[in-house]
This record gives structure tokens, sequence and C-alpha cells, in this order.
């Protein structure tokens, strides 16, 4: 009967550990997010995480090595959906409607405080941390450019978008301009803008 007792107690405990990790975890991640948002990331510490966590710094330490790594994972859970899917571009068969839409949603997400102030952090952080910043492309911006550039894949397929050009090169005439202006701020960021890049980017790389 003991032994039997002792294994109830433990398949109890271990799921109530799983529980107050996974609660730990995310109080620290919600506090990264909160505080860059107060603080800058300049003055953002694993101290002040911790305390607005109400958890040890060596709990921070066992789960990332620095609060740039803490960062970039509370951004990205950001955008984790409950379900798990990845989203899909719309192919209304109008490339240049659905491209639009696409850029305009992307100026809008670009211009909230919630991504743009870890997200300029993350940039420049990676700039000097090759390795965050290889992490930082992959888990941020490769998954939207890869459905960018299979919509387009896609839109070439149908004929509309000349055999000859590279989808890649499309999604860079695309983004690149919109990130330039978001990251060194030389104007504003606008769905007049977004709708204009679109244009001339298509102009030079659609089927006559």
């Amino acid at each position: 009967m003991a032994d039997k007792a002792a294994d109830k107690a433990a398949d109890k405990a271990a799921p109530d550990s799983a529980r107050r990790s996974e609660r730990a975890r995310r109080a620290i991640l919600d506090a990264a997010l909160e505080l860059i948002g107060e603080m800058g990331y300049p003055r953002l510490t694993i101290e002040a995480i911790a305390a607005r966590a109400g958890v040890g710094k060596q709990t921070i330490y066992r789960w990332w090595p620095s609060k740039a790594a803490v960062l970039l994972d509370a951004f990205t859970a950001q955008g984790e959906t409950p379900e798990g899917g990845e989203p899909a571009l719309p192919d209304t068969g109008d490339l240049e409607a659905d491209l639009k839409l696409v850029l305009r949603g992307a100026v809008d997400q670009m211009n909230a405080p919630a991504y743009d102030l870890p997200a300029r952090a993350l940039t420049a952080e990676g700039l000097v941390n090759p390795e965050l910043g290889a992490h930082f492309v992959a888990r941020v911006l490769e998954p939207g450019l890869r459905l960018l550039a299979e919509r387009l894949r896609a839109a070439q397929e149908a004929g509309q978008i000349a055999r000859g050009v590279d989808p890649d090169v499309v999604v860079e005439l695309v983004c690149g301009p919109l990130t330039h202006r978001w990251l060194l701020r030389t104007h504003p960021l606008s769905h007049d803008y977004a709708d204009a890049v679109v244009e001339t980017a298509l102009r030079g790389v659609l089927k006559r």
C-alpha cells in the first residue's frame, strides 16, 4: 500500500512541477516584453526580468543564456497560435491585390509598439551577435518570406509572372523597401507606400 501511495504522489508531483515551470516561463517572457516597453533594450537586464517575473536569476539562466535570447522567445511567442497552424497568404487570382493586402498588414504590424520595440532590439543585437541574428531570421523573418515566395511561384505557374524571374528576388523587391523605411525611419510607413512598392515591383516582373 505504501508503494502505491508513493507512486500516486510521484504521478501528481510531475504534472504540478511542469505546470509551475510553464507558469514561470510564461511570467519571464511576459516580463521581458513589458520591461522593454518601459525601459528600452539597453537598460533591460536579467535581474529586472527576474524581479518582474517573481523568479530567481538562476531560473532564467537555466533556460536562456542572455537577455536577448529571452526576448527572442518572448517575441516569437506573441505570434504563436493555439492551433499551431501555419498561416496562408491570400490567393484570389489577383496578384497585385493580394500583395497589397499582405504588405498593408505588414505595415500595421511594423508600426505597432508590440512589434516595433522588440524587433528593433533584436535586429540591432543580431548585427553584433551572429548566432542570435541567425535565429531571429529563421524564426521571425523566414516563415513569412517563404510564404510570400510560394505565393509568387503560384502566380508564376499561373502565367502571371515571367518565367525567367526569380520569386525570391521579387520577395526582396517588395519587402526590402518597407524594412529600410521602418528600420531607418526615413519616411512614414503607410498603406499608400506599401501599395506603391507593390505596383513598382510588379511593373518589372509581370508577364506582358
